[in-house]
């Protein structure tokens, strides 16, 4: 269910910045009969964009903590630039309107600064612990969850995994399907840690 709801969110997202997009290339270019076409037409599909992307971000805040700082980013730029949109976009001011665009954009550019500060952080955790349960909250808790029955982006449920070992050794080196591959992140005795503590995980 959680990767339904979190590839629905990242499709309004895109939906979401797509419309404001347009609509601030129309204000610019002082189109502004396209504009109040184009404004009709989305008016409804843009209501449902906003709600979807709400609603899903909100669910994720409670569901995956490992990503709330980011959400709730996101969600605050959002709520901050509708009405800034909505007064530019009536009002023909351009200001405005371009401003709750960068608005959404320099928030999204944030959180994934914060995504790549959280591998460097993983990065030197890695470095210098042999701690499995340590390795897997700061490289796999995203996507398995902290009982490993998240299921994120097709993360296997490892509290049911029938995987022997030696195979678990073998998806964390090479990676499966989006998985990440850790073979150049991680040393083997730390793979192996990861292995070992993913077998603790098993009801």
């Amino acid at each position: 269910m959680e990767t339904g709801i979190r590839h629905t969110h990242l499709l309004s997202v895109i939906l979401f910045l797509l419309i404001y997009l347009i609509k601030t290339v129309l204000l610019l270019s002082n189109k502004n009969e396209g504009l109040a076409k184009f404004t009709k037409a989305v008016k409804v599909p843009e209501m449902i964009v906003s709600t979807l992307f709400l609603a899903t971000g909100i669910y994720l805040i409670t569901q995956i903590p490992e990503i709330k700082s980011l959400l709730i980013i996101k969600i605050v730029a959002v709520l901050i630039s509708i009405p800034l949109a909505i007064i530019g976009f009536k009002k023909k001011n351009k200001v405005l309107a371009v401003f709750s665009l960068l608005l959404i954009i320099g928030a999204y550019g944030m959180a994934e600064m914060s995504k790549k500060q959280k591998s460097k952080s993983m990065e030197a955790l890695s470095a210098n612990t042999l701690n499995g349960q340590e390795l897997f909250n700061a490289s796999c808790i995203s996507c398995h969850g902290a009982d490993g029955k998240l299921g994120l982006m097709e993360a296997s449920d490892l509290s049911i995994s029938t995987i022997d070992f030696a195979a678990k050794i073998e998806i964390i080196k090479n990676g499966k399907g989006a998985m990440t591959p850790f073979a150049e992140i991680l040393s083997e005795e730390q793979i192996k840690a990861v292995a070992e503590y993913t077998e603790s995980l098993k009801k």
